[in-house]
């Protein structure tokens, strides 16, 4: 009877999961994942994850993001840099240079820097390959 429920829960996997920095939290210090990670607090550091970003409305990070996809809603002080598709939403605010796949800018997001776009710029090749390599390492 124990044994089926620690069976299932041995089953389940940290890849349907995010890391969440809520409302009222601040964190000093960079942060590395393989998950999606969603920033409704204040992040004061890089951010790396071969996952997917969400920066919540009221979500700060104070240094540079490198994931494979993001969408921001809150406000980015740094470099951005996104293997696939940067959604930049509602009234966002991204002040840095950006390396993207995919932009995706809706009428009242605010951007300030550099775009850089297409998988043939070396620097989005480059964040892929990292991607990859750190994928196929962890198998």
């Amino acid at each position: 009877m124990f044994t089926n429920k620690s069976n299932n829960s041995s089953k389940e996997t940290a890849t349907g999961l995010a890391t969440i920095i809520a409302s009222g939290t601040e964190i000093n210090g960079n942060i590395e994942s393989k998950g999606d990670i969603r920033v409704d607090g204040i992040l004061v550091g890089n951010l790396t994850t071969t996952s997917k970003v969400l920066v919540g409305p009221g979500g700060q990070i104070k240094g540079d993001v490198h994931a494979n996809t993001a969408e921001v809603l809150g406000q980015i002080n740094g470099n951005v840099r996104i293997a696939d598709l940067l959604y930049l939403k509602g009234t966002c605010e991204v002040n840095g240079n950006i390396y993207t796949g995919q932009l995706q800018v809706d009428a009242t997001a605010s951007f300030n820097g550099e775009c850089h776009m297409g998988n043939t710029g070396a620097n989005v090749v480059a964040i892929k390959n990292e991607m990859v390599n750190a994928a196929a390492s962890d198998q």
